[in-house]
């Protein structure tokens, strides 16, 4: 493959280096936001299993099926399509989509224990990530709506991908994409495509592959109860060709992901059933995603220079929302 990607100096050298910025908003625990998002959420993506047999799956029931405290996000087994991949001691990342909400809520740990059939998950990062995935896939607008039975159509007709990677050290990550139909997941060949934009410039799914190429993946097509799980070994590139496929509002992405020869399943996901998010009824009261970046800005343990600076700008009124307004605007591609 012409311009692999395969250090992370490559990949700092193509979309550039990771802002230190981006980890002040991460908490290592559930503050109130972030339980009041959870009371509000019918959906989840979760990653299990290890760097050999990383895997996702959805869990899902009415708003507020899963629980926590400060320390401990607790997950019912009976809301979970795949129950057996949360072992524990193993790695767990997760994504709760609210109602209407375009912002995600990413919680990330190990599962500490099984204890009357829930999932014990010690929390180590909390943190808020920004709209562009579910604003590019026009998630929350769908309807009901029946997908294409055969899952390589359904991989061209995908806008939305949950991403799960796992480094060499054991630490997950899920990561939210999203995209016009046609422009998120293209079947050539034996091959399985999709694309980066921009988003909160972690680059922690992409820093995974790197040094572990195994991922996992949930695609869906909003307004649709089923949902095509992938798994398989992942390249980078910054081929032009590979990314101008891929191009929106004559925007070319900075970088395309090839999957060879993935295992593709197409299934029905009763999380999503029961979730009942499309045609959405009503958007959650009570999320305010603008203030919960500044809480948890405030509440980074990091008391350094740039962390101290960065909760003195937050506490400006509206400062965090018109930035994120801004950036939704003018950085959606």
């Amino acid at each position: 493959m012409d311009d692999r990607i395969d250090s992370v100096e490559k990949l700092e050298a193509v979309v550039g280096k990771r802002p230190a910025a981006v980890d002040l908003k991460v908490i290592d625990h559930l503050d109130d936001l972030a339980l009041g998002w959870l009371a509000a959420s019918p959906l989840a993506f979760v990653t299990g299993g290890n760097a050999a047999t990383i895997a996702i799956t959805l869990a899902g029931g009415g708003p507020g099926f899963a629980t926590g405290d400060r320390q401990t996000l607790r997950l019912p087994l009976a809301f979970v399509d795949d129950p057996a991949l949360l072992q524990p001691g193993a790695p767990f990342a997760s994504l709760f989509l609210a109602p209407g909400i375009g912002e995600t809520l990413r919680i990330n740990g190990r599962v500490a224990a099984i204890e009357a059939d829930t999932a014990l998950v010690e929390v180590r990062e909390c943190y808020g990530h920004c709209a562009k995935a579910l604003i590019r896939s026009d998630f929350w607008s769908a309807g009901r709506l029946e997908p294409p039975a055969d899952s390589a159509d359904f991989v061209d007709a995908g806008r939305f991908l949950a991403l799960a990677t796992i480094d060499d050290s054991g630490h997950a990550d899920l990561s939210p994409k999203g995209d016009p139909a046609g422009c998120m997941t293209r079947m050539d060949g034996p091959a399985l495509w999709f694309a980066d934009r921009p988003g909160n410039r972690r680059t922690d799914s992409f820093r995974n592959l790197i040094a572990q190429p195994q991922m996992a993946g949930a695609l869906l097509i909003p307004g649709s109860t089923q949902v095509v799980i992938l798994r398989g070994a992942a390249d980078l590139t910054s081929d032009a060709a590979a990314r101008e496929r891929f191009t929106v509002r004559d925007k070319a992405p900075l970088l395309a992901i090839r999957v060879d020869r993935p295992d593709l399943e197409l299934r029905p996901s009763p999380a999503l059933e029961r979730a009942a998010l499309w045609p959405l009824a009503a958007k959650a009261e009570g999320i305010d995603p603008a203030r919960m970046f500044t809480a948890h800005v405030k509440l980074n343990k990091d008391k350094g220079l740039a962390a101290r600076l960065g909760g003195l700008v937050m506490s400006i009124p509206g400062l965090m929302q018109k930035g994120l307004d801004s950036d939704y605007k003018n950085n959606l591609y």
